[in-house]
């Protein structure tokens, strides 16, 4: 039983942080109606950041605050500099914008920073003492942060999209945004603070993972989540936020299981796993188990 509970936690703990980044992805396609696939590498970029202002002597909270507005300011220029001029054409340009940010703040972050493996310090208490007895179980400190980090996430962002004038205008946009601009909504800064937003959210993911993450920060630490965060935001609708959080503690705690009780599946079969999940989302449901279908009228 002990053991039982020791896996659960740890896939309560990685689903937790897959849905952190599954959040952004959410974020970005409620508000702009695009996937953005350079998401994981973004919150890489600024994980960098923020480890390299705590080896200013900055505290990590601070830096944390820091990296968050430098994923925010930077996903709102992406989404203005690279991203808008090609939407006008067609969606597949937009889709190689992304996949060449993907490789280009990915090799970027290793220009600046190296290439070498960083130790990124926690915001929480993560010594060998710090952690609560559950059922036998160890709960560390640092994985109660992460989970109640992704409540706090949700609480906000249902509160903003739910109740918020600048919510409201996110989901108007992403369902049709000339009709949104016909209604006075501006489509042009509603665009930036989704892109914004989504950066933001990327980066609180990654300065939480990485502390948690046996590798640490190198340039492949986002790689894996990023693709376990995409079968989460597609498992659960990849505009609906209760659907990301669903997907990321569903495939984290299948993760967990699969490889501590089937013995042939680890390490790259475990990675490949959110793959197969995503192929088996798309035949099966393809708006997700949350997601909403969109009306096209001819």
């Amino acid at each position: 039983m002990e053991l039982f509970l020791e896996r659960l936690i740890t896939g309560l703990t990685n689903g937790s942080i897959y849905a952190l980044l599954a959040l952004a992805l959410v974020v970005v396609f409620r508000g702009t109606g695009t996937l953005n696939f350079a998401q994981g590498e973004l919150a890489l970029f600024t994980t960098f950041f923020a480890w390299w202002l705590t080896t200013e002597s900055i505290p990590v909270w601070i830096a944390i605050i820091a990296s968050l507005i430098a994923g925010f300011v930077l996903g709102a220029l992406i989404e203005r500099l690279l991203i808008r001029p090609v939407q006008r054409r067609n969606d597949m340009a937009v889709l190689i914008v992304a996949l060449g940010l993907f490789t280009g703040l990915n090799s970027l972050a290793g220009l600046i920073w190296g290439s070498e493996t960083k130790i990124m310090p926690s915001p929480f208490p993560n010594g060998i003492d710090d952690f609560v007895s559950v059922g036998g179980a160890r709960l560390y400190f640092d994985a109660l942060g992460v989970v109640g980090a992704l409540v706090a996430l949700m609480i906000v962002l249902t509160l903003l999209f739910r109740y918020t004038r600048v919510g409201l205008h996110m989901r108007a946009v992403a369902d049709n945004a000339e009709s949104a601009t016909l209604a006075g909504v501006r489509t042009s800064r509603i665009l930036a603070i989704g892109w914004g937003l989504s950066g933001a959210i990327g980066a609180l993911a990654g300065v939480l993972v990485t502390p948690l993450s046996p590798q640490q920060l190198g340039l492949t630490s986002m790689f894996h989540v990023f693709i376990a965060a995409s079968a989460a935001a597609l498992f659960g609708g990849l505009d609906s936020l209760t659907g990301a959080v669903v997907g990321g503690i569903t495939i984290g705690v299948l993760e967990a299981m699969l490889t501590g009780y089937v013995s042939f599946i680890g390490g790259s079969l475990q990675q490949t796993s959110a793959l197969f999940i995503i192929v088996a989302i798309l035949f099966l449901r393809p708006n997700g188990l949350f997601g909403t279908k969109r009306l096209v009228r001819v």
